[in-house]
């Protein structure tokens, strides 16, 4: 179905079976099927006494109107022509190639005789408007960018406008996608003057400004590796990113899965793990395992973190004493994906079984470790996933047995004392 150059999919329920055009009048038969009112009555005023769809000799003619598909087709129209009203507005404010070929001109020539915003704010929110239209716009204004100083003149803006957090978030979603394609992105990265930026916004901003601001800051750590150093030693950074993950009434799943990857990235540096600890990572990003619906992408990252985190000591300390994240992290297992179980395992592997930590085993034998386990050796995980299920399995056998040991030994002890 096409509509002003708007293609529409139309669900195959809607349309009659006989006209194949979208039911106005839903009715049904009494063998079920349903068809639009006009359709089916010039069927039966024709003579027919069967079902169209079945073939089925009709009992009755009643026809029933289906008024839950009629109100169904209604909101779907709705929809539609909301759709064709935002596809008309944004072919009007629309700008062509050659427009922002000009505007991008226009932006670089002005910024050497204005000193603030204000004079491209028109021109930025368009080139943005395009850019965000389509993934072919937004190669094409990078392209067009990367042969000019554009992206450089983005960052000076934030650079001198740090605290100017209304001028930031204009700029931050286009300077975001450029920096994610320009092949000048590591050296801008590595401008140590846009920094103080970043950390106004994330602790000020909105949550849009926010979001887009990490994102920004996951694809510079994941990408540069000087620009991660320099990062990680702002100590504002990791208690700013944590604080993200709090499950509070601000809590917003979108801005956690990009802090998240931002923390992923910094703990790829052994010497920043101990940071996160100190930041409270364990404790916030452990009361959001056990009790926020985190889907199965965050829930991969959280445990990936969590997982960096229990290879220094301070980690594996403050996951040992925190037995809710540990059975969290337990629960987690066979409930997400192949990649949470692994990340999960190894986790609970290097707690009870190659630092033999006595809490972490009895946070996991209470909440039925075993059993899941044994579920888990029975699945079809990797080879590494298999052999340290089955460690883990021993350690829970042996404890078991030594605690039935012990509890032998105190009964004959206690029948000796005894008196008949």
């Amino acid at each position: 179905m096409r509509r002003d150059d708007l293609y529409i999919t139309v669900p195959s329920f809607f349309r009659c079976p006989i006209s194949l055009d979208v039911m106005k009048s839903p009715v049904s038969l009494c063998t079920g099927v349903t068809y639009d009112r006009s359709s089916i009555q010039r069927w039966l005023d024709s003579g027919n006494n069967t079902c169209p769809a079945t073939m089925q000799v009709l009992q009755t003619k009643d026809l029933v109107p289906n008024h839950t598909l009629q109100r169904l087709i209604r909101i779907w129209s709705d929809s539609v022509r909301t759709q064709a009203s935002v596809g008309e507005s944004n072919r009007v404010n629309s700008v062509s190639r050659d427009q922002v070929r000009e505007l991008i001109k226009q932006f670089v020539s002005d910024f050497r005789v204005h000193t603030e915003l204000e004079a491209n704010s028109d021109r930025l929110s368009k080139l943005l408007a395009f850019s965000e239209e389509s993934p072919e716009n937004l190669r094409f204004v990078a392209s067009v960018a990367a042969e000019s100083d554009f992206l450089a003149i983005l960052t000076s803006f934030l650079v001198h406008n740090p605290k100017n957090l209304k001028v930031v978030e204009k700029i931050v979603p286009l300077w975001k996608m450029l920096l994610e394609r320009s092949s000048s992105a590591s050296k801008i990265a590595k401008a140590n003057d846009v920094y103080p930026t970043i950390i106004n916004s994330l602790k000020n901003g909105s949550s849009k400004l926010r979001i887009e601001m990490t994102k920004a800051l996951a694809f510079i750590t994941s990408t540069d590796s000087v620009a991660k150093s320099s990062l990680s030693e702002n100590a504002d950074l990791y208690s700013v990113l944590v604080s993200f993950s709090t499950t509070n009434s601000d809590w917003n799943p979108e801005l956690m899965e990009s802090s998240i990857s931002c923390l992923i990235s910094l703990a790829m540096l052994r010497r920043n793990r101990v940071k996160l600890v100190k930041a409270g990572a364990v404790k916030t990003i452990g009361k959001a395992l056990s009790t926020a619906e985190l889907g199965a992408g965050l829930t991969d990252k959280v445990l990936r973190l969590l997982e960096l985190i229990s290879t220094c000591k301070e980690g594996r300390t403050e996951l040992c004493n925190d037995g809710d994240c540990v059975q969290a992290i337990l629960k987690k297992v066979l409930k997400v994906s192949n990649e949470a179980t692994e990340h999960a395992v190894t986790i609970l592997w290097s707690l009870c079984c190659l630092f033999r930590d006595h809490k972490a085993q009895e946070s996991v034998a209470k909440s039925n470790g075993m059993a899941k386990i044994l579920l888990l050796l029975q699945s079809n995980c990797s080879p590494a996933v298999r052999q340290m299920a089955a460690d883990l399995l021993k350690v829970f056998r042996v404890n078991l047995k030594a605690a039935s040991c012990l509890s032998t030994s105190y009964d004959t002890k206690t029948t000796h004392i005894m008196p008949f």
